[in-house]
């Protein structure tokens, strides 16, 4: 056994595109049930790192800049500027980036959470929102101009009500961009809703 072991590793360590190709593969067979199991227990969800695939959380403008067009709709709903300043990714999130997920079951109003469509939805993914109210929770997306709702999104989903079994978990870090090597493949598949950059 140890001697096929070492010839394994002597044909992985050359430099041919048959090596290559077995390489890529153990390294895809290694992340998909090795890794991420590993890290959705670590983490306590299923999806620990999430690629944000809309612009529904994107900021066009500096954080000043972006409060003082949006203050109106999160001031109703009784959030400050000085409340969002203090909210974790307050700059929201671009097309592309890959969000680090905690399991939470009880995220509090600024937190943003990934949440499983409601039952009557056809979305096919999971939502990235911000929570701007509690009991129940509700989201929105932070470039958004209003919650999601039945009768405005083809989709059919609904963020005003969302129940503690529909939340997967909470953003708490995200890596900028490197999500588009995940995302090109996806576009050109024509599979996006919004394709290309956030403008």
């Amino acid at each position: 056994m140890t001697n096929y072991l070492k010839e394994f590793w002597a044909f992985l360590k050359k430099d041919t595109w048959q090596s290559w190709s077995v390489s890529l593969i153990l390294i895809i067979i290694i992340i998909r049930f090795a890794f991420f199991p590993l890290l959705s227990l670590a983490t306590g969800t299923s999806l620990p790192l999430v690629v944000v695939e809309s612009c529904s959380m994107y900021h066009e403008t500096g954080f000043d800049d972006w409060w003082a067009k949006n203050s109106a709709y999160y001031e109703s709903k009784n959030i400050t500027k000085e409340d969002f300043q203090r909210y974790n990714l307050k700059n929201g999130m671009n097309k592309g980036d890959v969000i680090f997920v905690l399991g939470e079951k009880s995220p509090g109003k600024g937190e943003i959470i990934i949440f499983s469509p409601n039952s009557g939805s056809t979305a096919r993914n999971p939502v990235i929102h911000r929570i701007i109210t509690e009991n129940p929770i509700g989201t929105k997306g932070d470039h958004n101009i209003d919650q999601l709702k039945p009768g405005n999104n083809p989709a059919g989903v609904d963020e005003i009500s969302i129940s503690q079994q529909q939340v997967i978990g909470k953003a708490v870090l995200k890596i900028p961009y490197i999500g588009w090597v995940k995302l090109v493949f996806y576009e050109l598949l024509g599979k996006s809703a919004q394709p290309g950059f956030c403008h």
